[in-house]
């Protein structure tokens, strides 16, 4: 007989047996998990670390989190540690096939330390892998009622079995991951509201001046490009792509016939055209979800040597994701055809930035956003698919890659 433990033994009246520092430990980590479970903001990094403290805890040679897709009707790998992780993020598991399957199905827990012995266990999964499954304690994920995905631990280190204390542990530990995970899915559906207001916001603002049309949503782009090569955090990375989308948003409170004028101004009028980073600053901080996004408004047209505008900043005192974002409005301006001149080829437009690299841009912005274009100028044109810190339409930009070979 496979040695099966049920949710009723899990929550048996009478107490379990304290284990020395190995309970203690236990309980230290569950304290550590939940602190940490509840400080995370993105949905990957907050079941990775679930994973790698939960198997830590329960001393195990793998974890998993398998999340449900209502749509498919199966499981499918969210989260993995242990040596099989590389193998088996491809693969999918019905519902109905499983120790896992039979879990999400049920939104009961099974402990079985002993697999083959156990008509449930599916073997597919460890031929794909490599991996060798001995014992399993799998527990739902379960939030409001409703069945999430499931948390696999497998195979402890010692060779022992799991017991009713690493049911219980495992068990706190999903009924606290299935509400961040909630409460993340609905932080995702919120920030996305914000994102498509956002973006309609910007795009209203560039249908003011016909030569303009998407310069918002590309300088995103470009930002978020050159932004990737740096350890920014997801909070950062989200202030820069709700700032560079909305830079121009101060131009709002700038006459159109200061922003139409097909011809340079004069200057009375950039007088009141670089009033545009001031005004935009003052309206982002009235929102609250985009007062962080304010500064790289309010600087965006500072200049590394500091003779830019508002307020004259210099050097490291712009803030890095407003000197990215300078480069990255620069590199569309000029690759973009205006009232008072065509585009220019996208190279001769990067060798502007290096030659005013170190008085107008700062030097390190420049090389990143080289270093990024290039990467992603290269898949392009190889056609293999490439990382972006977003996943926003890109084909924009990579209209601007021909420009080169229809004009040579």
């Amino acid at each position: 007989m496979a040695a099966l433990i049920t949710l009723k033994a899990a929550y048996r009246s009478e107490p379990l047996p304290e284990q020395g520092e190995d309970y203690k430990e236990k309980l230290n980590l569950l304290y550590r998990v939940g602190k940490k479970i509840g400080s995370a903001s993105e949905l990957p990094h907050l079941l990775d670390q679930t994973l790698r403290m939960t198997q830590q805890a329960l001393r195990a040679s793998a974890s998993s989190v398998l999340l449900l897709d209502h749509d498919r009707k199966d499981l499918y790998f969210q989260t993995v540690e242990g040596e099989a992780k590389s193998k088996i993020r491809q693969v999918r598991i019905n519902l109905n096939s499983g120790i896992a399957g039979w879990v999400a199905r049920h939104g009961s827990p099974l402990v079985i330390n002993d697999v083959s012995k156990d008509n449930r266990f599916n073997k597919g999964v460890d031929k794909t892998t490599g991996f060798v499954t001995k014992a399993v304690l799998a527990v739902p994920l379960v939030w409001d009622h409703e069945v999430m995905g499931v948390l696999e631990v497998l195979n402890k280190k010692d060779g022992s079995g799991f017991n009713a204390q690493d049911l219980q542990v495992s068990m706190t530990l999903a009924a606290i991951a299935a509400g961040a995970i909630s409460n993340a899915r609905l932080h995702q559906e919120v920030l996305d509201g914000y994102k498509s207001t956002v973006k309609v916001l910007a795009a209203a603002i560039d249908a003011r001046d016909p030569y303009t049309c998407g310069h918002s949503q590309r300088v995103m782009e470009y930002t978020m490009m050159a932004a990737s090569q740096f350890p920014f955090s997801p909070e950062d990375l989200q202030d820069i792509e709700f700032g560079s989308l909305l830079h121009d948003v101060g131009k709002i409170g700038i006459f159109d016939n200061i922003l139409r004028k097909p011809a340079h101004l004069t200057n009375e009028e950039w007088t009141m055209m670089r009033k545009h980073p001031s005004i935009g600053a003052r309206i982002l901080g009235e929102i609250a979800f985009l007062t962080r996004a304010r500064d790289l408004v309010m600087h965006h047209h500072e200049r590394y040597d500091g003779t830019g505008y508002p307020e004259g900043l210099k050097g490291e005192a712009i803030s890095l994701g407003a000197r990215l974002l300078a480069v990255a409005d620069a590199f569309d301006t000029m690759t973009t055809d205006r009232s008072y001149r065509a585009a220019l080829n996208v190279d001769v437009a990067l060798e502007e930035l290096h030659k005013f690299a170190g008085t107008q841009f700062c030097p390190l912005a420049v090389r990143a956003f080289t270093r990024a274009f290039d990467e992603y100028r290269t898949h392009a044109h190889e056609g293999k698919p490439h990382c972006e810190p977003t996943a926003t339409d890109s084909i924009s930009i990579k209209e601007k890659l021909q420009i080169k070979t229809l004009s040579e």
